[in-house]
C-alpha cells in the first residue's frame, strides 16, 4: 500500500491542477475575449457572468502547488528555479487581474484602463501557464536532484506555441462559456468567437501532439511501438470527435453542449499529457516515486487533503447552483 502513495498524492495534485485549468481557464477566457466584444454592456454582461466564481476558481491553483511543495519537495526544489520567471509572471498577472476587478467596479472615466488590466492579467497569466507546460514537456536538466540548467531555458519556440495554444484554449473555455451565460447579441458574438478559438485550439493542439514525440524518443516510443498503438488510438480518435462535437453544438444552436465539449477537449488533452510523460513528474528523469516525501508526510497530507477537499467541493458546487442562469449587464462589478 505504501508503495501506492506517491502516485496516490500525483493524483491528487494532478486533479487540482485540471480543476484549476478548466474552472480558472473560463474566466482567464472571459478576460482573453474582453476587449473584441461587441460593445460596452457585453463587456459588462461578461463580467458578471464570472464575478461570483473567480476567485473561487483560482483556489485550486493553490491545491496544485501546494501540494507539490508537501508531497513532491524534490519536484518543488527543481521546478521553482527552473520556471521562476513564468511562474512569478503567472502570479503578479493574476494578482494584477483581480485589481482589475475590483477597480472596475468603482472607476468612473478611468474605467477604460481596467479593461485593459482586466485584458492584460488573463492574457499574460494563460501565455505564462503555456510556457511552464511547453518548458516542462521539453525537460528540465537535473543532476543530483538538484536544478543545473540555464534561468531561460524553458523558453523556445516550442514553449511559446505551448503559449499559444492554452491563450487559445482559455478563449475556447470563455466563449463557450459565455454561449451558457450570456444572451442576444453577445451570445451570437460568443458562438462566432468559439468558432474562431476551436480553429486555433486545433491548430496548436496538432502541433503540440506531432512536435512532443519527436523532441523525445522515450514519448515516442510510449505512442507509436507495439500494441500500444491500438491502445492508445481512442485518444486522438476521441479528440477529433469532441471538435466535431464542439462545432456541431455551436452551429446548431445549443447553449451547455459547447461548454461541455470544450471541457472535453481539455480532459483529452490532460490525459494525453500524462500518456506522454509517465512516470515522471520532472521529465525527463525525476519520477513521482523518486522525488516523493516521506511516506509519513504524504499520509499526514492526505488527510488533510481528505478533511479539506470536501469543503472546497462543496463550496464551488454552492456558488455555481447559486448563480446559475443567465448573466446581466446590472448589479454585480459591471453595475454602472
Amino acid at each position: 500500500m505504501t508503495d501506492l502513495l506517491p502516485f496516490i498524492a500525483a493524483g491528487v495534485i494532478a486533479t487540482g491542477i485540471l480543476l484549476y485549468v478548466v474552472l480558472d481557464g473560463f474566466d482567464l477566457g472571459v478576460g482573453i475575449l474582453f476587449p473584441f466584444a461587441p460593445d460596452h454592456t457585453a463587456r459588462t454582461t461578461m463580467m458578471n457572468s464570472v464575478a461570483p466564481v473567480w476567485d473561487g476558481n483560482e483556489t485550486w491553483l493553490v491545491l496544485g502547488g501546494g501540494g507539490l511543495m508537501v508531497f513532491f519537495p524534490m519536484a518543488y526544489a527543481i521546478v521553482l528555479p527552473a520556471f521562476y520567471i513564468p511562474i512569478m509572471g503567472l502570479l503578479f498577472a493574476l494578482i494584477f487581474r483581480g485589481v482589475a476587478f475590483e477597480f472596475r467596479h468603482t472607476a468612473t472615466t478611468s474605467k477604460y484602463i481596467w479593461d485593459r488590466a482586466f485584458f492584460g492579467g488573463s492574457v499574460t497569466s494563460a501565455f505564462m501557464q503555456g510556457l511552464l507546460l511547453g518548458g516542462l514537456i521539453q525537460g528540465v536538466t537535473v543532476e543530483k536532484g538538484i536544478f543545473t540548467g540555464g534561468l531561460f531555458d524553458w523558453f523556445s519556440p516550442f514553449s511559446v506555441l505551448t503559449g499559444i495554444g492554452v491563450v487559445s484554449g482559455y478563449a475556447l473555455l470563455g466563449a463557450t462559456w459565455l454561449v451558457l451565460k450570456t444572451e442576444k447579441k453577445t451570445q451570437e458574438w460568443a458562438r462566432r468567437a468559439a468558432m474562431v478559438a476551436g480553429g486555433g485550439v486545433i491548430v496548436a493542439m496538432g502541433a503540440v501532439s506531432v512536435l512532443t514525440p519527436l523532441m523525445s524518443p522515450a514519448i515516442e516510443a510510449r505512442w507509436f511501438s507495439g500494441a500500444q498503438v491500438l491502445f492508445l488510438a481512442p485518444v486522438p480518435l476521441a479528440t477529433l470527435g469532441a471538435f466535431a462535437a464542439l462545432y456541431w453544438s455551436l452551429i446548431s444552436g445549443r447553449e451547455r453542449l459547447p461548454f461541455v465539449f470544450a471541457i472535453g477537449l481539455f480532459l483529452l488533452g490532460f490525459l494525453g499529457l500524462g500518456v506522454s510523460l509517465w512516470p515522471h513528474i520532472v521529465p525527463p528523469s525525476v519520477t513521482i516515486a523518486a522525488a516523493a516525501a516521506p511516506d509519513k508526510t504524504i499520509i499526514f497530507g492526505l488527510v488533510g487533503v481528505a478533511i479539506t477537499l470536501p469543503m472546497i467541493l462543496f463550496y464551488t458546487w454552492y456558488a455555481y447552483s447559486v448563480f446559475k442562469g443567465k448573466a446581466a449587464a446590472h448589479g454585480g462589478y459591471g453595475d454602472e
